[in-house]
């Protein structure tokens, strides 16, 4: 009795034992790649090479030409290979048979997304768009050489600097911020894959403290039927203006407007400097700095090739030493439109455009004048705002400055 009891219970635990080795193997998820079981395929990953092309890539792994004409004839208007780019990744995916043929192809021209064309079976393709993930994120901290530097030190995306010049580049001369600067932003940057940035889809509040003068900015549409979004400061005032504080988004003030300047080479005499150079690479866009029409776009033995911008009767201003322009005269231009780009025409020792202003017929300090501010918002909406943007000050208010011993 006690033997048939054991033998019983041993055959009981037995067959558990099997029926959760079953379980387990059937538990045991197949991983996929592109589609396919891992298992099953080989997949290589390699980099577009100097020349390389797709109809050459395929035929280095034995798909003749007229199963690639094919192939692409099935699947225009689904994938687009004709320009791959130098560096970008593709993966080949083989069967694992004995033969070893290529089944599919996947191009990688960047983290968003790839294409992808199967050439075995059914021919399909398809262009595969990753979708995005979006989080608030906040940032601050204390100048101490560049905005650029400050958001790199603390990891942060430096990406932010161009964005946030766009915000003040009528309020904050961002060639000029000083030492002891203070910011700080909140801002909505986009993931793929949750992890990997693809850049930061809107600015939602921001602060400079420059030169000991606050400015706030604040994301606010002013116009709902037109879908019109501009930033607001503190008072409601619009940051835009009339005029870009730079032709440049970037570079450096390399020689200010200076009707006493001196200059050793020709024998310290007085050369008066009437406009103000911004240093940049050659290639660096040009902006018009107001809305106006283009009356000059020629070239001089001094001024290299120049472009000269009718805002109204009272403003003009010009821009010296292009690489090229990008515009003809009688074009009507916008304020941030590239009417042409950074050069070393004419007399120059090095890549700058040299920026002159005119305020009714005369060249003076753009730097110097009061200029017009945009339309203010009306009494009903200004209310409105200061209602709406309560929270939003709060929290950028409660964000503490970074420094780089708290990093």
């Amino acid at each position: 009795m006690r033997i048939k009891v054991v033998v019983s219970v041993l055959s009981i635990l037995l067959s558990a034992c099997s029926n959760f080795d079953i379980a387990e193997k059937k538990e045991k998820p197949i991983e996929y790649k592109y589609g396919y079981n891992i298992d099953q395929y080989i997949f290589e990953e390699k980099k577009i090479k100097s020349g390389d092309t797709f109809g050459d890539i395929l035929e280095g792994v034995g798909i003749d030409y007229p199963e690639i004409y094919e192939a692409l004839q099935k699947t225009k208007g689904d994938v687009n290979f004709k320009k791959l780019q130098i560096g970008k990744p593709y993966t080949l995916i083989f069967s694992k048979d004995t033969l070893r043929s290529l089944k599919a192809f996947v191009y990688h021209p960047s983290v968003e997304g790839y294409s992808f064309i199967q050439l075995k079976d059914s021919v399909f393709g398809e262009t595969i768009v990753k979708p995005k993930s979006y989080k608030e994120m906040e940032a601050s901290g204390i100048i101490d050489n560049s905005l650029y530097l400050t958001l790199e030190e603390q990891n942060m995306n430096p990406l932010l600097t161009y964005y946030l010049s766009d915000i003040y580049a009528w309020t904050i001369d961002f060639f000029r911020l000083e030492k002891g600067d203070r910011f700080k932003v909140i801002y909505t940057e986009s993931f793929v894959d949750d992890t990997i940035s693809v850049g930061i889809s809107r600015i939602k509040a921001a602060y400079f403290l420059h030169r000991g003068n606050e400015q706030y900015a604040f994301e606010y549409e002013t116009d709902s039927i037109k879908g019109i979004v501009e930033y607001l400061d503190q008072d409601a005032k619009n940051l835009r203006r009339a005029f870009l504080q730079s032709p440049i988004k970037f570079g450096r003030v390399s020689s200010r407007y200076n009707l006493r300047r001196r200059i050793a080479y020709y024998g310290n005499r007085i050369r008066p400097h009437k406009g103000t150079d911004f240093a940049a690479p050659v290639g660096t866009p040009i902006l018009s700095t107001a809305n106006g029409v283009i009356v000059k776009s020629s070239y001089t033995r001094a001024n290299g090739r120049y472009v000269t911008v009718k805002h109204n009767n009272t403003y003009s201003t010009q821009y010296l030493h292009m690489q090229k322009s990008n515009v003809r005269a009688g074009q009507q231009v916008e304020q941030g439109d590239v009417i042409g780009w950074v050069g070393m025409t004419g007399n120059t020792s090095g890549p700058h455009v040299c920026y002159r202003f005119w305020k009714n017929g005369l060249q003076v300090d753009p730097f110097k004048q009061k200029l017009p501010e945009a339309k203010p918002v009306s009494e009903s909406l200004k209310k409105q705002y200061f209602r709406d943007i309560s929270l939003v000050r709060s929290q950028l208010d409660s964000i503490k400055i970074k420094t780089k011993s708290s990093i």
